[in-house]
């Protein structure tokens, strides 16, 4: 029996421009979680359950070319493999077509294109505190559940919810499969979306969620801290006890299946996501990474006026260069980027759950009034730095973690402060 899926295709222009894209998520800041992003912006969202090799059927493929109907039709042998019934299929697929807005949304990434300032302002607005303290109160016991369980600080799981769906009060309402197939047939990131897809299926064929109720946001994220499939079905957990593992509708299940994500990459109990700091006068720049007792004795000390930790390693990290608030961050920040890989995004699950801890925000005075790198501009610095050896990533103009060491190595050889920041300053020596 013939089977026609869709009539529709996704524009040929968007088609091209989208392999040139990285992604984004977060349903509630529109960025990442993917709920929020990626450059990707990888989250337990974005990221595939990364600790074992995502699960493919059969060699990776070019991009499709053919109709979305064909190309629907041509996962049914590898869904088979997965265990999904003919019947699963069917209603999965049926009536869906391909989704240009999803294409378009591919193009938006907060993370890496504003301000981290005014990302910041927007992460821990005042009434996302407001929602934070009420969730807080509201969970408490989960919460310390939750940190007994796993070990990974309440303040750090309410960061990632409140970034991801703003404590629940958006989760996304866009067909998953709509959205994954939309993706998997223009082949955006190879076969990471078909691959998604495929994890959706089986989570409808194992029953967990209805298949009029499975939405989520544009990049296929679900539930309340916005899991992409494979990650729901490698490290999602039952928080609840009733033998069910519901992202979805219950908060326990959705809070524990985060803790568990982020234990399960690495989470170091006892050890500090990072601090502000604030960095003497004179200080080498070049001395990024070392102990703390080496940060403490060149006279970096904490914002707070508390000691410096006895023992660990953390990288000194300047998000708008050396002229803005400094941090330092240790391996446990690494570790919220598995669920979102921008920097941006794990300072503002951090700093937004300082805030939800009662501590206080950031002290430091970000600069404001400096002019921004325009896109064109942004893309130049790539560029630039590209032809210079420097740099090896896309130029899509999006400022990531692999973008500002680039600028830092540039720093370096032409002895300028090694801050890492692509400023106007940078381009212009860029350009002599």
């Amino acid at each position: 029996m013939s089977r026609d899926y869709t009539a529709r295709r996704v524009p040929k222009a968007a088609l091209l421009t989208l392999t040139a894209l990285a992604l984004g998520g977060c349903v509630g800041m529109g960025t990442a979680g993917i709920g929020s992003a990626f450059r990707v912006d990888q989250t337990a969202s974005t990221a595939p359950a990364s600790l074992a090799p995502a699960q493919t059927t059969g060699p990776s493929a070019p991009a499709p070319r053919g109709s979305f109907s064909s190309f629907v039709e041509s996962l049914w042998p590898m869904a088979q493999a997965r265990g999904v019934s003919r019947a699963t299929f069917d209603r999965a697929f049926a009536g869906v077509t391909p989704n240009e807005r999803v294409v378009e949304l591919t193009q938006r990434q907060a993370e890496f294109t504003r301000p981290i300032w005014e990302y910041l302002d927007n992460a821990i607005s005042a009434e996302r505190l407001r929602l934070g303290e009420a969730a807080r109160t509201r969970h408490a016991t989960t919460l310390a559940s939750v940190e007994r369980a796993y070990g990974v600080p309440r303040e750090i799981v309410l960061g990632v919810w409140g970034m991801e769906t703003n404590f629940g009060s958006f989760t996304g309402s866009m067909d998953v499969i709509r959205s994954l197939a939309t993706l998997a047939h223009v082949g955006h990131r190879g076969t990471f979306f078909r691959d998604e897809l495929l994890a959706a299926l089986q989570i409808l064929q194992e029953g967990k969620i209805a298949r009029g109720d499975l939405n989520g946001s544009w990049a296929g994220a679900m539930g309340h801290t916005q899991f992409m499939p494979t990650s729901y079905l490698r490290f999602a957990v039952d928080g609840d006890g009733d033998g069910r593992r519901d992202i979805w509708n219950s908060i326990p299940d959705a809070l524990a299946s985060t803790a568990n994500y982020l234990r399960q990459h690495g989470w170091q109990p006892g050890l500090p996501w990072g601090m502000e700091v604030v960095v003497p006068a004179g200080f080498d720049f070049s001395q990024r990474t070392m102990a703390f007792s080496g940060f403490a004795r060149a006279g970096v000390r904490r914002a707070d006026g508390a000691a410096l930790p006895n023992a660990g390693e953390a990288t000194l990290f300047l998000p708008a260069g050396a002229r803005g608030p400094a941090f330092l961050v240790t391996a446990n920040f690494d570790v919220i980027k598995r669920y979102n890989a921008s920097d941006s995004y794990a300072l503002a699950v951090g700093l937004l759950g300082e805030r939800l801890a009662g501590r206080p925000g950031v002290r430091g005075t970000w600069p404001r009034g400096e002019r921004m790198l325009s896109a064109d501009e942004r893309r130049e610095l790539q560029e630039r730095l590209s032809r210079l050896g420097l740099y090896d990533g896309t130029i899509d103009g999006k400022i990531g973690s692999q973008s500002r060491e680039a600028v830092r190595r540039f720093q370096l050889s032409r002895g300028l402060t090694p801050d890492g920041f692509a400023d106007v300053a940078v381009l212009e020596a860029l350009r002599r």
